[in-house]
């Protein structure tokens, strides 16, 4: 017994002695001399030259603020001087990322298990130039030789722990060829720490108390210029100092003013769980020359617009199993003269992302539409920074639509404007519209106009996916009251008459004007009970129906019975097969076509006398010319016969019955004027 305590006596002595030794070799121990085998192993590793340049050391120290065992250890703290890793050999100079100073201290404990953990680092004067070709290559990926696939190797057994990363003034560069993108940003720390709510304001500052976080205060400012995806940058914000990687619950403060062309983003707000990318928690304003310009930054498929404006709520879930998930709520703001609300929702899945949401304006300026298909003027396109394709003798838009974008995610959206107004003569009382794209296809389906106390009801689906684009739409106009069609016309607000309509057409073409020019379908409309003068033709804005009906009526207001037009349209040609206007003197007959595609209108007028009334006008009317610049007149050859009356007009029979569907019942004791005339041109 003597012999084993004496063994184990010497055995815990000699233990003691290796630890002191060691811990005094640790202490003592010059770490420069180690540098050049920590230089060498690292550059071979990342297959770059690194180097620390300055001074290594290693302190060992007890942490106060920790408990049990912890307290008792000392803990290494590492510190090295001027580190450098280099580019790969292609990239333009010789530094990557280098650093004035990095210090880190180690917890021993936790070796036990295998964990390398460490709190906290200190990055001293960052600098990084960030580097990627055209061809793909890029300076932030590292080759590190081939690598054996061996199914039987098991993952390391080691795990990494980083609690916070402190830094102080830096600067990044980036040269991004592929994308378009050269940026200089500089970071530097504040004369004096701002507080989180004194920047996010004090709501957001409590919601996000009240979740258990607590987002530290604003400790650095940044600066960034240079060009963003083609445009110029000029951006400046402020973040926070540490750099929570361990702690998930504790929010990174953001800051960011970022001009991009005439694009402006501000936000503010925080990050959490940095190291995993975790959530975003926003306030965002947007605004710029028009939607469509976020495409090239953000890839989210949007329409042009005029000028807007928005501000709202972001929140990230940056971490989802479907993809990135971004929903903008609450936001408000205004497009023109247009305001708009709603909340959006983007998900970054595959194989497109997807964007979803309810949209609603409370008044909505019908020129705001406009440029969804190009029909907005030169002025509003110079405003947003755009070219101007429309030629001056066109009067259908000849812009593209942007097909291409279509096919690069996908939309599910809801819109409603509770009040459109067209100028200030004409109020569309509302607009609800369903908004589909999915995979290139695009449909709004309704689209649903209240107008005038009736409804306009529309279907369109225009197929982006095919070269070139197919188009289908379909139209049903309902109810339309003719006295609040024209509320400033006084002899039509004791009219009794509505408008009635069905309209289909499809084509093919990649513009509103190519689309027309090639169609093929029908329009037919009905009209009781109205009246007409020129004062009516001032108000409606038609130079060319005011002549038509000074010549036709003179200067006196003529009470319109029926009007009713059938006309189908082949190839872009849309011609009369019954068009007639019947009033108390005469029945008039309009023949001839519009041609879509090459903008030309010919049309002749023919009145005819009703009973034993003489109509004085002896020859018929036309209108040739252009749609942008129609030319009416007189034909020079007189009016073969007069008097006949309405079998004179030679008009369909089939026609006339498929108009018999538009007929409403006429409102009060007044009956319907269009049935009987419609079953007179039958012949029945």
């Amino acid at each position: 017994m003597l012999i084993l305590r004496r063994f184990l006596a010497w055995s815990f002595a000699l233990v003691l002695l290796l630890v002191a030794a060691l811990m005094l070799f640790l202490l003592l121990f010059d770490w420069n001399r180690a540098r050049p085998l920590i230089n060498e192993q690292v550059s071979a590793a990342l297959n770059r030259p690194f180097a620390i340049e300055g001074d290594l050391r290693v302190v060992w120290q007890r942490e106060a603020a920790e408990q049990g065992l912890s307290a008792w250890l000392p803990w290494p703290h590492f510190v090295a001087e001027k580190l450098r890793l280099g580019n790969p050999d292609w990239a333009q100079g010789d530094t990557f990322v280098s650093l004035e100073r990095v210090s880190f201290r180690l917890s021993p404990l936790p070796l036990l298990w295998k964990t390398v953990s460490i709190p906290s680092i200190e990055l001293g004067a960052p600098q990084a130039d960030l580097q990627r070709l055209a061809d793909g290559r890029a300076s932030w990926l590292f080759d590190l030789g081939p690598q054996q696939a061996d199914e039987t190797e098991q993952p390391s057994p080691w795990t990494l722990d980083i609690g916070t990363i402190a830094f102080d003034k830096g600067l990044v560069k980036l040269d991004d060829q592929p994308g378009k993108t050269r940026l200089e940003a500089v970071i530097e720390p504040l004369g004096q720490p701002i507080p989180f709510a004194e920047i996010v304001g004090k709501g957001s500052a409590e919601r996000l108390a009240a979740s258990n976080a607590h987002a530290q205060d604003y400790a650095f400012a940044w600066q960034a210029k240079g060009d963003f995806r083609g445009q110029p940058l000029n951006a400046s914000g402020k973040v926070g100092g540490l750099l929570a990687l361990r702690d998930a619950a504790q929010p990174f403060p953001l800051q960011a003013d970022v001009r991009i062309g005439t694009t402006r983003i501000v936000l503010a707000g925080s990050l959490t769980d940095p190291q995993n990318l975790g959530a975003l928690d926003l306030r965002l304003r947007l605004s710029g020359a028009s939607l469509g310009h976020l495409y090239p930054l953000t890839g989210v498929t949007l329409p042009d617009t005029p000028p807007y404006s928005t501000d709202g709520r972001l929140q990230a879930d940056l971490r989802d199993a479907g993809g990135a998930i971004f929903r903008y709520l609450g936001f408000n703001g205004r497009i023109g003269d247009s305001d708009i609300q709603g909340d959006l929702t983007f998900v970054a899945r595959q194989p497109r992302p997807k964007l979803s949401g309810q949209l609603t304006s409370k008044q909505l300026l019908f020129s705001d539409l406009a440029p969804l298909i190009g029909a907005d003027s030169s002025a509003d396109k110079r405003e947003r920074g755009e070219r101007d394709v429309q030629p001056q003798s066109k009067a259908l838009p000849v812009a593209e639509f942007r097909t291409e974008r279509w096919r690069a995610m996908d939309a599910d959206v809801r819109f409603v404007g509770q009040r459109i107004v067209h100028g200030e003569r004409l109020p569309i009382t509302d607009l609800d519209t369903h908004v589909v794209l999915n995979d290139g296809q695009l449909s709004l389906e309704p689209l649903r106009f209240g107008m005038a106390g009736g409804s306009l009801d529309a279907q369109i689906r225009l197929n982006g996916a095919t070269t070139p684009l197919q188009g289908q739409m379909r139209l049903r106009a309902r109810d339309l009251q003719l006295k609040e069609l024209f509320p400033d016309f006084a002899p039509m607000q004791t009219s009794l008459g509505e408008l009635n309509g069905d309209s289909q057409i499809s084509g093919r073409g990649n513009s509103v004007a190519a689309l027309l020019g090639s169609a093929d379908g029908e329009l037919k409309m009905l009209i009781n009970d109205g009246a007409v003068s020129r004062s009516l033709m001032e108000i409606a804005g038609l130079n060319v129906g005011n002549y038509l009906v000074g010549q036709l009526f003179g200067d006196d207001e003529v009470k319109i019975h029926c009007a009713a037009a059938d006309l189908g349209i082949k190839q872009g040609l849309m011609s009369t097969r019954l068009f007639v206007i019947d009033t108390d003197n005469t029945v008039i007959k309009v023949d001839g076509n519009a041609n879509f595609a090459s903008e030309r209108l010919d049309f002749t007028v023919t009145p005819a006398t009703k009973g034993l009334r003489i109509f004085s006008l002896r020859s018929p009317l036309y209108v040739r010319g252009t749609f942008k610049q129609p030319a009416p007149g007189v034909e020079a050859t007189p009016l073969a016969l007069r008097g006949l009356g309405l079998v004179a007009l030679g008009v369909a029979v089939a026609p006339a019955a498929g108009l018999l569907a538009l007929v409403a019942p006429s409102a009060g004791a007044a009956p319907d004027q269009c049935a009987p005339l419609l079953r007179q041109i039958q012949g029945r």
